[in-house]
């Protein structure tokens, strides 16, 4: 038999790339890398213009010769407001019409259904 010796004080290396020590320390740089890039990062351009949150308001009531009603849904604050009526076969609610507020206030046209 052949017996292999080895220097006192020496002792089997592990390869490198099985050592779970070095895969952790690897893979937190790589997150902390991703972390960076994503912090760092300039915002979108198309996120700079968004709409204010909006306040709603709900009104119920019932419409003009049909037994159904309707929820009136306004929202204060980009002044726009819209109509839905519960369709009960379908158990949702389908929008029967849209009205710019800010236009309807300055007396133009649009904003209608």
């Amino acid at each position: 038999m052949e017996s292999t010796t080895r220097a006192p004080g020496s002792r089997a290396t592990k390869s490198r790339l099985t050592d779970p020590r070095v895969a952790l320390v690897a893979l937190n740089a790589a997150l902390l890398l991703a972390l960076g890039v994503v912090t760092l990062a300039p915002a979108a351009t198309a996120q700079q213009a968004q709409r204010p949150r909006g306040e709603y308001m709900v009104l119920g009531g019932q419409m003009t010769g049909s037994p159904s009603s309707a929820v009136h849904v306004i929202d204060t604050s980009n002044q726009e407001m819209v109509t839905l009526k519960w369709d009960q076969s379908r158990q949702a609610f389908e929008g029967i019409g849209y009205r710019n507020l800010r236009l309807d206030a300055q007396g133009q046209a649009g904003g209608g259904r």
